[in-house]
């Protein structure tokens, strides 16, 4: 794989401890910003909210710049925001640096999936998205542990200053090891572009299985910790080695979707979104064992991260053309419109649908509304084609 495969991963490990890394520094923000743990908690939705917001702002104006300069100036976003954050002098302030730094994500994402893809053969670009996103899963194995730790021996805004310094070598490597292109100023990248790339209906459809797979991925995982101590029986101390067990999964899984997305793509979206949804319902049984239940957490990881290079390569596959780059910013904030999403169906179904115990079950049952989902995308994509050769013999046929 090329060495501008690799910058990009660098940056997709910053904006992933970046993303994540507040979880286990809520009680440090809390207790230094004097705000109560909910209010800390909000700077994980504020991110996910500016995530979402950020890709058609960014995609906006992303046609009037190259691929790799969109790159450096979202690089150059993230570590102005992280910045921000290490500095900020207060809670608001802090929100809105996150906020901010939220907005180079899913551009970033997107933009650097159609930059990745475009730098191997065409067998090979589902798992060219696959190694620019273990950026993401070494930044849950590795880089999260490592921010929190640092955060709480050195305080919080510590860990903002490393992440920073992440993202001025991330800028660096990128302007340096990406290859340079041109802008494409096409009518498809303005803001007329957005909406025609997402009225595509094969198009609108990927972004829905996107949320919907994920919202049962975060349903079941923003509770996790609970999960493990009161119904597994694990103590406080054990859930963070089972979590590293979480992160292996993210990373094998995340290497074999891509390489079984190359070899035959939809039937791997088929297959990884079945996938997660069995190894959710294993999970559910398996709890109560906990041997069984460390296993089936590592196996819960592997298929929620199996299944994002095939459902990225699959919008790719389906915008084509200069609004790939926007259709792939748009699958990311459908991520983490799922991430949302599933924390608060998960804390419904706490407080109003079966409590502690019936969070798995029900994250089980989302992947299959998004498996239903591709199907459903299938047999429109062949009634299009079909109308399409139809009407192609009439018009021959006059």
């Amino acid at each position: 794989m090329p060495i501008a495969l690799y910058a990009l991963t660098a940056g997709a490990f910053g904006i992933g401890v970046t993303e994540f890394v507040i979880m286990g520094l809520l009680l440090d923000v809390s207790a230094d910003l004097g705000v109560s743990l909910s209010a800390a908690g909000l700077l994980i939705s504020g991110y996910a909210l500016g995530v979402v917001a950020g890709a058609p702002l960014l995609g906006a104006i992303a046609g009037r710049l190259s691929k790799k300069t969109l790159l450096m100036v979202l690089m150059l976003v993230f570590t102005i925001g992280n910045l921000a954050c290490a500095l900020a002098p207060d809670y608001w302030t802090l929100m809105a640096a996150r906020v901010l730094t939220a907005f180079a994500h899913a551009s970033f994402f997107g933009v650097g999936s159609v930059v990745a893809t475009g730098l191997v053969p065409a067998n090979r670009k589902a798992s060219a998205i696959a190694i620019m996103f273990t950026g993401l899963t070494v930044a849950n194995i590795l880089g999260v542990p490592f921010g929190t730790w640092l955060g709480q021996a050195y305080g919080w805004r510590s860990t903002f200053w490393a992440v920073t310094g992440v993202g001025i070598i991330a800028f660096a490597v990128i302007a340096l090891f990406v290859p340079a292109d041109k802008a494409t100023d096409s009518d498809e990248t303005g803001s007329e572009g957005v909406l025609a790339v997402l009225g595509r209906p094969a198009v609108l459809l990927g972004l829905l299985t996107a949320v919907l797979s994920w919202i049962g991925v975060f349903a079941a995982f923003t509770y996790i910790a609970p999960i493990l101590t009161r119904i597994g029986g694990f103590s406080e101390a054990a859930v963070s080695p089972i979590l590293l067990v979480f992160g292996g999964g993210l990373l094998v899984g995340n290497l074999l979707g891509g390489r079984l997305a190359d070899r035959r793509l939809v039937p791997t979206v088929l297959g990884t979104l079945a996938a997660l949804s069995v190894a959710l319902l294993v999970m559910a049984f398996a709890i109560h064992s906990q041997v069984a239940a460390v296993i089936s957490v590592g196996l819960f990881g592997a298929a929620a991260f199996a299944t994002v290079a095939p459902l990225q390569m699959w919008v790719l596959d389906k915008a084509q053309g200069a609004g790939q780059g926007l259709a792939s910013s748009f699958n990311i904030a459908a991520f983490n419109l799922g991430n949302a999403t599933g924390a608060w169906l998960g804390g419904f179904v706490i407080d109003h649908a079966g409590g502690l115990g019936a969070v798995i079950p029900v994250a089980a049952l989302i992947p299959l509304a998004a498996l239903a989902m591709v199907i459903v995308a299938q047999r429109v994509e062949r009634n299009g084609t079909s109308r399409a050769a139809a009407a192609a013999c009439i018009e021959a046929a006059e």
